[in-house]
């Protein structure tokens, strides 16, 4: 009984020091620790955040890893692995919603900073078009390609074609490399000189085609590769 009692006094400690002061001063177990009180009501979970953190290595890997890969976790059942792995799908959708229409797109830093956060969460590669008008505000922001960890149909028809229904007078390109670094291919230069060309022909400005790894982008128009462009 005065064990159960303790258990219950330290969630209670862990959600107030939450209240008061969000995640600041506690550790990454301590995190994992306290969002798991949600799905396991009745056991102590420090040993399974403890647990959690000795396989993957950090925080966020843990938030990356797969599905299947969480539930080899000792502790770990089908609920805990679900809410695990809502929170950076949450955070996808909070960013996103934060950047709503509208915002104008005049900058490399602007609109690298825009698709980091698209891809918080992301682990496959996907595609984003950004189209904006002549004022380089963004009209939408729409997924065109989502593939494997390193592949991703690319189609620069579908591309001109969301474009030109979108009226947008020009347009960024976007992709990551999950597991790799934010430096272009062979293939995604040729992939983006092809596509300029294509826009060029619809009277379409293909601004940038941003490449995101992680927490770090490259722009192919700072490069030099994209010539044109009205940064």
């Amino acid at each position: 009984m005065a064990t159960q009692h303790n258990h219950q006094g330290h969630r209670r400690r862990q959600k107030e020091r939450f209240r008061q002061t969000g995640f600041v001063g506690f550790e990454p177990h301590n995190i994992l620790e306290t969002l798991l009180f949600y799905s396991i009501p009745q056991r102590d979970t420090n040993d399974i955040a403890h647990e959690l953190m000795t396989r993957f290595g950090s925080l966020s890997a843990v938030f990356d890893a797969s599905y299947e890969d969480l539930l080899q976790v000792k502790g770990i059942s089908e609920n805990s692995a679900t809410l695990i792995k809502m929170i950076p799908q949450l955070a996808n959708a909070y960013l996103n919603d934060r950047n709503a229409t509208g915002t104008v797109m005049d900058s490399v830093e602007k609109v690298g900073a825009f698709l980091l956060n698209k891809y918080v969460g992301v682990t496959n590669e996907r595609i984003y078009l950004l189209c904006l008008d002549s004022k380089l505000k963004l009209i939408n922001c729409t997924v065109m390609g989502e593939g494997s960890l390193n592949k991703v149909n690319f189609s620069p028809r579908r591309i001109i074609e969301k474009a030109i229904q979108s009226s947008a007078s020009s347009i960024v390109l976007a992709h990551n490399h999950p597991n790799g670094t934010a430096l272009p291919s062979d293939a995604d230069i040729l992939m983006t000189r092809q596509l300029y060309e294509m826009a060029r022909i619809m009277e379409i400005d293909l601004q940038d085609h941003i490449i995101v790894a992680g927490d770090d982008f490259v722009s192919l128009a700072q490069t030099g590769i994209l010539s044109g462009n009205i940064y």
